[in-house]
């Protein structure tokens, strides 16, 4: 089992920036990809972007390409989600998730393993 605890949410204006954590437990060794989800009032979890946590890829969904980026701490087993530009759309809970069985997918499903989620508010 892996355990996932997301922290770093909070209010923030437009255009401003905030940064996400993820902090990683348990069987982090059997872990091949960290994504990071989010969900809106009356939405759909959708994807946001994953990293493979060997070698670093990522993949970004288009509506936060250029803006969002995601790190990773692999001797903290922490994940980073920092967030710039940020506008009213970003508002969501955001989910920190791992797979250990895909790379970089973009699915709900393919993962595993899920956070409780930290909000993120973003005023006008």
């Amino acid at each position: 089992q892996v355990q996932l605890v997301e922290s770093g949410g909070g209010l923030v204006q437009a255009g401003g920036s905030v940064r996400l954590y993820c902090v990683a437990s348990g069987r982090t060794f059997s872990i091949i990809s960290m994504g990071w989800f989010r969900q809106a009032p009356g939405k759909e979890r959708e994807f946001v972007g994953a990293m493979t946590l060997s070698g670093g890829m990522t993949q970004y969904a288009d509506s936060v390409k250029g803006r969002f980026t995601i790190s990773r701490d692999n001797a903290k087993n922490m994940v980073f989600l920092q967030m710039n530009s940020l506008n009213p759309d970003d508002t969501a809970v955001y989910y920190c998730a791992a797979t250990p069985r895909y790379v970089l997918s973009r699915k709900v499903y393919d993962y595993d393993y899920w956070g409780q989620g930290t909000q993120v508010t973003v005023s006008s």
